[in-house]
């Protein structure tokens, strides 16, 4: 074996290649999705205190939901024609202080129409951070290691998710419902230090930052929406609908659902949701592996049609075998999170630099509007059998993959 291809074999190789820049790059992007993930799983693991609190109506409850992704798509899609005019690293700055300060805000909200408001401008950070992040870590990567190296991004959400359960079982351990709901929202506050990190630390990829010195580029949304973009924007939004609809009815309803409907306690419910995240961990990682090795199509479909199956499964499991139901948390989070890994390199790889953001944003945030419709829809119908409402989601993407191009392999398009 040459020393050319026994240093290609090294399973980490993606990384090595970032260069100086690229892993700061890398390592600014991780931390803000995961830390993202921590602040939005707040309300989730928060829920069923926060509905008896106000006394609110499981739609309702759905509403605080549905309305942080609505949101958070118009915060995605001014990101990322943010991230095209000022730059990615400027932008991700931006995201993380907005939605830290109002994720803390929200622990302090007296009523719920005060709440539904901090938490609907928590969407905006919450949107626009994913499309400046995926932007700049793909500028970065090579051709040949893209898919993998944007899933490792992709899966600091699993960490920060892990996260919020660890401090949602300590917090709901040791103090009442009443007073642990609102100590959730206040811990959103530790984003606030990477911040001054990213500030310091990280810059654009040498190629973004010098077509931003040569053109500033303006009205970059009406120009996804133009020529041979506008079928590829169409069917990029589809397929984001159909994967974000799924997973956030899951996301969104799953702790409710595990509480109530199985009746597990705190200490429970949080090892339900161990097995769910870490096999979600496994999953984006796991994912952006095939996505490199059998392509990004290939990978989308495998893992749409096994995340809608297992959704079935999963909550149609009858009451008392709660062991099995820990059992299917594990292919459950890893199928609904594998499919994730993909979009970060596919749908960079879909635009030009000057477009990418705005491109990204859109799509992926578009996706995130129309899916946030599902949770409240569960919210109405009841979370337990109803939340197999969020399958159909998984069907949706399946379609959308025949009007889009496989990508894996290509360098980013000036």
């Amino acid at each position: 074996m040459t020393a050319t291809t026994a240093t290609e074999a090294r399973p980490f190789d993606w990384f090595r290649t970032l260069g100086k820049r690229g892993r700061r790059a890398f390592l600014g992007a991780f931390g803000g999705y995961g830390l993202d993930s921590f602040d939005y799983q707040t309300l989730p693991l928060g829920l069923a205190a926060i509905t008896a609190y106000f006394g609110i109506s499981s739609g309702e409850a759905g509403l605080l939901g549905t309305t942080t992704l609505v949101v958070s798509a118009v915060g995605g899609v001014g990101a990322g024609m943010l991230a095209d005019r000022i730059g990615r690293v400027r932008t991700l700055q931006i995201t993380i202080a907005m939605y830290t300060i109002f994720t803390v805000l929200c622990g302090f909200a007296p009523n719920f129409e005060t709440l539904l408001v901090f938490r609907a401008l928590q969407g905006l950070g919450f949107g626009g951070e994913w499309a400046a992040g995926a932007a700049l870590v793909a500028e970065y990567s090579s051709a040949k290691y893209r898919g993998r190296t944007v899933a490792f991004v992709q899966s600091a959400w699993a960490v920060g998710w892990a996260l919020s359960v660890i401090v949602y079982t300590v917090v709901f351990s040791v103090a009442s419902d009443d007073v642990a709901w609102r100590i959730m929202f206040w811990t959103g506050v530790i984003p606030a230090l990477l911040v001054l990190w990213v500030r310091k630390s990280v810059k654009d990829a040498p190629r973004a930052e010098e077509r931003l010195k040569a053109e500033r580029p303006k009205g970059t949304l009406v120009k996804i929406f133009k020529g041979d973009l506008l079928r590829t924007t169409f069917f990029a939004a589809l397929l984001a609908t159909g994967v974000q609809g799924g997973y956030y009815t899951i996301s969104t309803w799953l702790p409710s659902y595990l509480k109530k409907t199985r009746e597990l306690t705190v200490i429970g419910t949080g090892g339900y949701l161990a097995f769910l995240i870490t096999g979600a961990f496994v999953g984006y990682v796991c994912g952006g592996y095939l996505t490199d090795l059998m392509g990004r199509k290939k990978t989308f479909l495998t893992f749409a049609l096994l995340s809608a199956a297992l959704i079935v499964a999963y909550t149609q499991i009858p009451k008392g075998a709660n062991g099995l139901v820990l059992v299917l948390g594990f292919p459950l989070g890893f199928s609904m999170s594998a499919i994730f890994s993909g979009f970060g390199a596919y749908l960079a790889e879909l635009y030009p630099t000057t477009l990418r953001g705005t491109g990204q944003g859109f799509t992926y945030n578009f996706g995130r509007a129309v899916g946030a419709v599902f949770p409240t829809v569960v919210g109405f119908l009841g979370a337990g059998g109803a939340i197999v409402f969020g399958a159909i989601g998984y069907g949706i993407a399946v379609l959308a993959l025949l009007g889009l191009p496989e990508t894996r392999g290509i360098e980013l398009v000036d």
